[in-house]
């Protein structure tokens, strides 16, 4: 059986991407691995290690869960933030026979202006499928919608309005939860919060990945519109009087950073801890 390695980043969800992999499925005898390199964040003035990893597993979840949709065998990994040293890695630890490059179009991919195609092929002697997929002029062939929260992240006004938004037709849910702080208890805290709201969504038969995020909550939504293309932002927060969320400003202060609609839910508390 093939062992055919697909790279990608933003461009996980492009259609052309997506029938590249089912062209490949379509011939028989494959099978596929999904490596997303790790992307540094822009906005913040800590690096939080945890956020950087999970915002390329949401990727990599993502690309699984269409595989399983359509009946293809996958498994997938975060790689090196080098694109090059991601694609070695998974040729050397997976037996790799052949590799699917997805890119955006040369005008404005890195990948392409640092010749990626070109070393994969001299350093690894594949044969090399390159998938263009143009976002900008495409789209991607679902709706994405980012889902800011934290203590609220379980409250069935959140949940009941996600699949509302979810029957209205083909859509992917981000679901970032901002880590209290830095230490290895919050950002436990945090990770359980996301799994319970990503098992309600399971529960439903609705496709969602989830990550921790900056402490900040309008800095690990600006670092979230960074890594993935969104269509609308939905923030949750408790009711005014009790979040410090709201004392912010976060919701206009993402209305004014981006173009996106943003749709503001106000819930009840899960939890007596935390300022969501």
């Amino acid at each position: 059986m093939a062992e055919i390695l697909v790279l990608a980043n933003e461009t996980i969800g492009g259609e052309n991407l997506l029938d590249a992999v089912r062209d490949r499925h379509a011939q028989g005898d494959a099978r596929f691995h999904v490596v997303v390199p790790q992307t540094r964040p822009r906005h913040g003035n800590v690096i939080y290690d945890e956020a950087v990893r999970d915002s390329a597993q949401v990727r990599v979840d993502l690309a699984l869960a269409f595989m399983r949709e359509e009946g293809i065998e996958g498994s997938g990994e975060v790689g090196d933030g080098d694109p090059l040293n991601a694609a070695l890695d998974a040729v050397a630890e997976h037996g790799i026979s052949e590799i699917i490059v997805s890119t955006l179009p040369a005008s404005t991919s890195g990948w392409m202006k640092r010749d990626l195609i070109e070393a994969l092929e001299n350093d690894t002697g594949l044969p090399i499928t390159h998938v263009v997929v143009d976002l900008a002029a495409e789209g991607l062939p679902f709706d994405v919608t980012l889902v800011v929260a934290n203590q609220t992240v379980a409250g069935h006004e959140l949940v009941d309005r996600l699949k509302a938004l979810a029957e209205e037709g083909p859509r992917r849910f981000i679901i970032v939860v901002p880590q209290d702080s830095g230490d290895g208890r919050a950002v436990r805290a945090a990770r359980d919060r996301l799994q319970t709201l990503l098992a309600s969504l399971e529960e439903a038969g609705i496709v969602a990945a989830g990550m921790i995020g900056d402490p900040d909550p309008y800095t690990a939504t600006m670092n979230a519109l960074q890594f993935f293309r969104v269509d609308d932002i939905v923030i949750s927060t408790l009711p005014e009087t009790k979040s410090g969320w709201m004392r912010a400003h976060l919701v206009e202060r993402v209305q004014k950073s981006t173009t996106c609609p943003v749709e503001h839910i106000v819930a009840g508390a899960t939890e007596t801890a935390g300022s969501a």
